[in-house]
């Protein structure tokens, strides 16, 4: 067996009005709690650092930079580190991520045990809209504040195994999922902040959201024979409510645990990537079972195209 007990660390609502030190002083006070529980890999969600500041249409690229991170660790953010290495917990958690060269990324991070990072990935599957849309309840305006990424989907060796990243809207989208698998990887983190209420889609509710959030992860998992590891930043941040939903799901696609709560809360479960094997071996034995040959619309088409 290769074990790997991991926390969910969900986040309650960060509202606009709270700075960085606060968000990290709860981010430090549930990692503690994860190493309570023997964790040595602790997970927490996209844009763990500040509101989902996406729902607000912001001109002055000064107010929008006020959301980003130019370093990490920073001044800020530097206690966290400092605390996942006394606890010897390796962590993930996402942000928004400010370049050198100027580039805007809605990024996340993985980490070792020594608090050192080793990997970053950028989120490429942007949802939104970049201009202001009068025909909305509320503004979700991610492909104005951020580049689609530019990293792929790699995957990195740690902690005895092979885990990647995915951000929020990159779960529902099957290839994401499986470039990692072609890698060999057997846990995928998955920060998320996701509206309660679809504002296009005005008869689609918390429930509706909420089982399409488990059915895109649950698949994911099962299709790939992962381990996907799924966290929240929930509640009503500012008027706007988030669902919550933070999941550990096996390569079964079976929900190993869930969080209960809109708050911040922690769910623990001892992942043993050796439990990947038996699909990766069999149903899901890429080499034996996929048709790469007749994959070419794949990449050679972005949208649908019906037969003349």
């Amino acid at each position: 067996m290769r074990e790997i007990i991991t926390a969910a660390l969900q986040l309650g609502p960060i509202q606009k009005a709270e700075s960085r030190a606060d968000v990290v002083a709860r981010m430090i006070r549930l990692l503690e709690q994860a190493h309570g529980a023997g964790a040595g890999f602790a997970v927490f969600p996209e844009l763990a650092l500040t509101t989902f500041f996406p729902r607000w249409y912001m001109e002055d690229q000064s107010e929008v930079d006020q959301w980003f991170e130019r370093e990490m660790p920073g001044p800020e953010t530097a206690p966290l580190f400092a605390r996942a290495r006394e606890l010897k917990i390796a962590i993930s958690f996402g942000y928004a991520e400010l370049t050198p060269e100027g580039q805007h990324f809605n990024t996340s991070i993985l980490t070792n045990r020594e608090g050192e990072i080793i990997g970053r990935y950028r989120k490429i599957h942007l949802p939104g809209h970049a201009e202001f849309d009068t025909e909305r309840a509320f503004q979700h305006l991610e492909k104005r504040y951020f580049l689609p990424g530019d990293l792929g989907f790699p995957v990195w060796r740690n902690l005895g195994g092979i885990i990647g990243m995915l951000i929020c809207n990159d779960r529902r989208w099957p290839e994401a999922y499986r470039v990692m698998a072609l890698q060999g990887v057997e846990m995928i983190t998955l920060g998320f902040n996701t509206p309660s209420v679809n504002s296009q889609m005005g008869d689609e509710g918390l429930e509706d959201r909420l089982f399409h959030h488990r059915l895109s992860c649950q698949a994911g998992a099962y299709q790939n024979a992962s381990w996907v590891v799924a966290v929240a930043k929930a509640g009503v941040e500012d008027g706007h409510p988030l669902i919550g939903g933070s999941l550990i799901i096996d390569p079964n696609g079976k929900i190993m645990a869930e969080t209960q709560t809109e708050e911040d809360e922690m769910i623990v479960h001892s992942c043993d990537l050796d439990a990947c094997n038996f699909g990766k071996s069999t149903i899901f034995d890429f080499k034996r079972h996929r048709r790469i040959e007749h994959y070419g619309l794949i990449t050679e088409r972005t949208g649908a195209q019906p037969p003349a």
